[in-house]
């Protein structure tokens, strides 16, 4: 029985990992076309706009160019080991040809992405952060305004800010791989070694082994599902909000730069603050994903500054309020709360087109209410492809983060009467 329960445990783990290694698999060996198709598409319906007749024919040469080393790699790759000569050429050659394609056209830039997922699986140790490295220049070089080199000094500016970006993250992501790939080698030692404990005691631990192997499956499944939903979650709360801010104000600097720098400089001022603050996320989502706003502020003040914030980036008049009596709040609660709002901000400043909107945070005995309402488009939410109403990290995000402490998010929006966003969750006081 103890043998039966190890092994069941070993095959759910081994089956988990080569489901993810087939579509790691079918994305590398598919997913360059499809990348490459898409910019190409772009780039043509783009040409009259961002392409000079030069860069049309150089898109026209090198598209074939690329597609023929797609075609090469795909072919010798089951022939060859990883890291050898042969996947570094193609990483190299991949690279430059994807950052001349970028330069003549930004929008090829979603082909050149693909050297953030496969340096690690191409390069040797030593080369890889070099790969991270040159595609995060290639990919702020398209985000900059007017792609390799940049045109002017705005740009060029506008392209450092990026770089840097870029660069913190590409080396954030890839401590967070190494950390995770220890961990997994870890966990795999671990059930490994409680085989062999199981092995040798089968016949003492026969009763109880089909209850040990069960809490082991569960235990080990649901730790890795919930830390991974949370990491990916805070990454996309903070690092992804904060790179679009950036972006956002970036585009507006590059619009202004001739005719209003005093306009320009207000705007690269909020940009380098968005990038300093994200790096302090980045920094701290390796260690705790406790948000920065909570380490010096309750949760009304912590909300407070992010109103605040979000107003003066987006230019749109909002105010906070708070109702019933202010309790201290456990740091989840806290924790989800303030997610919650800034995911809701961030789509209201993606999508709503508002020009006021109000939060409120209630504490009504043993629940915490916190409403977010604009006057923005509205939409309509039976209307919502399913990813969106369920899942991803926006209504479905905050609805996940709501219920991994029995709380509830609903959302009452109609075309153009604008939308808000209600979360309830039990008010869970801090102890300490």
């Amino acid at each position: 029985m103890t043998t039966e329960g190890t092994t069941d445990t070993a095959q759910a783990s081994t089956t988990g990992a080569t489901t993810a290694a087939q579509w790691w698999d079918r994305f590398f060996r598919y997913g360059p076309y499809g990348l490459l198709g898409l910019g190409s598409v772009v780039s043509v319906v783009t040409a009259h706009l961002i392409m000079s007749r030069s860069d049309v024919y150089v898109t026209a040469v090198l598209v074939p160019v690329v597609l023929v080393l797609q075609l090469w790699w795909g072919w010798v790759e089951p022939g060859v080991p990883p890291k050898s000569r042969a996947a570094q050429f193609y990483f190299v050659a991949r690279t430059l040809l994807a950052a001349v394609l970028t330069s003549c056209n930004p929008f090829f830039s979603m082909f050149a992405v693909l050297g953030y997922f496969d340096a690690g699986r191409l390069l040797p140790q030593r080369a890889m952060r070099a790969g991270l490295l040159v595609t995060a220049v290639v990919m702020a070089g398209s985000q900059s305004g007017s792609g390799l080199p940049p045109a002017d000094l705005m740009n060029w500016v506008a392209f450092g800010v990026l770089f840097a970006l870029h660069a913190t993250l590409t080396m954030v992501f890839a401590q967070i791989g190494v950390r995770e790939a220890d961990h997994a080698r870890t966990q795999v030692d671990t059930i490994a070694e409680l085989e062999s404990a199981n092995a040798r005691l089968e016949q003492a631990l026969a009763e109880n082994a089909g209850l040990h192997a069960q809490l082991l499956v569960q235990a080990r499944e649901a730790g890795v599902a919930d830390e991974r939903r949370r990491l990916a979650a805070e990454i996309h709360d903070t690092l992804a909000q904060g790179l679009t801010g950036i972006i956002a104000q970036l585009q507006v600097v590059t619009s202004v730069a001739g005719t209003d720098p005093a306009l320009a400089r207000q705007h690269l001022d909020r940009a380098a603050a968005l990038a300093r603050h994200s790096l302090g996320e980045a920094r701290r989502s390796v260690h705790d994903l406790v948000p920065i706003a909570l380490e010096h502020d309750d949760l009304p003040g912590a909300l407070k500054k992010t109103v605040a914030g979000w107003a003066e980036r987006h230019e749109v008049r909002a105010e906070f309020t708070v109702t019933g009596t202010v309790e201290p709040v456990h740091d989840e609660i806290a924790a989800t709360l303030l997610r919650i709002a800034e995911e809701a901000l961030a789509n209201v400043g993606r999508h709503a087109g508002a020009s006021r909107v109000g939060v409120t945070l209630s504490f009504m005995g043993d629940e915490l209410a916190l409403d977010v309402r604009d006057d923005g488009c509205g939409f309509d939410p039976v209307a919502l492809p399913p990813r969106s109403r369920a899942g991803g990290f926006g209504l479905g995000g905050m609805r996940a983060r709501a219920e991994r402490i029995a709380g509830t998010v609903e959302v009452e929006a109609e075309p153009g009467g604008g939308t808000a966003v209600g979360a309830r969750v039990p008010l869970v006081r801090n102890s300490g």
